[in-house]
């Protein structure tokens, strides 16, 4: 067998609509490394790694036979479209690109069906670059098997993981926050999509109202939805949120909305007098105030 075909085989595998040149690197890598495909040798195959114009070769084959495609709607050199993979959505373009990243902010809510507005601009999360690389090294060394493997591999100037460049997917503006704690995302099933827990989207609507359609909203979809999914919300505030997080959620839950929770009970202790602490950051103090939150009601009723 050739290896551009066992290399095609395994990109079909990987079931992205979507690869990047580091997915592709690291099968060559594997293939050099196996010289055999399924029990079956591959063909002139004689150095144990490949190098970078081995890379560089068999992608062109590819390209040429239309089993990859450069994407056009992402401006990137290093992002192809797979064959027969049909049309995937931006959130699933993102998730591919960015192996760390998962849709969040107002594209999260819209997906849960929490909003009724439909997001121009796709909001998706990821850590921030100096927590990215340090995933991003964790991540190829699982790949490739060791560190002896990854060495080789730089070595080799084979593309690594690295973090695009993902202002855009098509006509959409893609916002790319830096998450504070990764992992709080579902994986969706049969597509490549990740997508903000339903607890960690009523934490971003607090944490960062003007990213979910602004305060306003927020506190709309809260009295309209929180309550059939209060346990998980609640939980999520109180795991992930700041005292300043829980008590803004303390007040829109219980004083708002007048529901009870005994967690909600415990963030009382994070309300202190004095200071400038208020429901909306973003805005300036009021003077009209909640007593058992020490929070400015610095919004129009």
């Amino acid at each position: 067998m050739e290896i551009r075909t066992a290399l095609a085989l395994e990109i079909g595998r990987l079931e992205q609509p979507v690869v990047t040149s580091y997915d592709i690197g690291r099968l060559v890598f594997r293939l050099y490394q196996a010289k055999t495909h399924e029990g079956e040798k591959l063909s002139r195959i004689h150095k144990d790694y490949p190098e970078r114009q081995d890379y560089n070769r068999l992608v062109k084959t590819l390209l040429r036979a239309g089993v990859l495609r450069e994407k056009k709607t992402v401006p990137n050199p290093d992002v192809f479209t797979v064959l027969g993979t049909g049309q995937p959505s931006s959130g699933e373009v993102a998730c591919c690109v960015d192996p760390f990243a998962y849709v969040s902010h107002l594209s999260a809510m819209e997906w849960h069906g929490l909003t009724d507005r439909i997001a121009k601009t796709l909001f998706i999360s990821s850590p921030a670059p100096p927590d990215w690389k340090k995933f991003s090294l964790e991540r190829m060394l699982k790949d490739l098997g060791s560190s002896e493997a990854y060495a080789v591999y730089r070595y080799s100037r084979l593309p690594q993981l690295r973090r695009l460049n993902l202002a855009k997917v098509g006509r959409e503006t893609v916002h790319r926050h830096a998450s504070l704690h990764p992992g709080a995302f579902i994986a969706v099933r049969d597509r490549r999509l990740r997508v903000a827990t339903i607890g960690r989207t009523f934490l971003d609507m607090i944490r960062e109202p003007d990213l979910c359609g602004g305060i306003y909203h927020v506190l709309g979809v809260y009295r309209e939805h929180v309550e059939r999914s209060l346990r998980l919300v609640v939980d999520e505030i109180d795991r992930h949120g700041t005292k300043i997080e829980k008590m803004r959620g303390g007040y829109i839950l219980e004083e708002r909305l007048g529901l009870k929770h005994g967690t909600i009970d415990e963030w009382v202790k994070f309300a202190q007098r004095g200071g400038s602490r208020k429901l909306y950051a973003h805005s300036e103090y009021s003077p009209r105030f909640s007593e058992k939150w020490c929070l400015s009601l610095n919004i129009e009723e």
